[in-house]
């Protein structure tokens, strides 16, 4: 493993993902957020099926900032369940490694 990691934060709206984007960059938390969407979802919420649309927001970081990430994701999100995954990083350049952690406060 590489110590990177992938976290795929959903959003209900581009604001959040915007605001979760420049929050993190900001804290030098990651360096590098990508945003695609809107995307369709579908999830049970209190027994009952919903879809909706959500914007998916990738945040690229070190392992070491996941917890401190996802703190910082919880107090700007508005939902009460915000979906925060953290998917690890099997293999990645050289290069775009150490830039990341060049630009991260770690």
């Amino acid at each position: 493993m590489t110590g990177l990691l992938l976290i795929r934060v959903n959003c209900p709206d581009r604001e959040t993902a915007d605001a979760i984007s420049e929050a993190v960059i900001a804290a030098q938390l990651a360096p590098c957020t990508n945003l695609t969407g809107p995307v369709t979802a579908t999830y049970v919420w209190q027994g009952e099926i919903e879809t909706g649309e959500e914007w998916v927001l990738f945040i690229k970081a070190h392992e070491d900032a996941a917890a401190r990430i996802e703190q910082l994701v919880a107090g700007l999100h508005p939902d009460d369940v915000p979906a925060i995954l953290a998917l690890p990083v099997a293999r990645v350049n050289a290069a775009y490694a150490q830039w990341l952690v060049d630009n991260t406060d770690v």
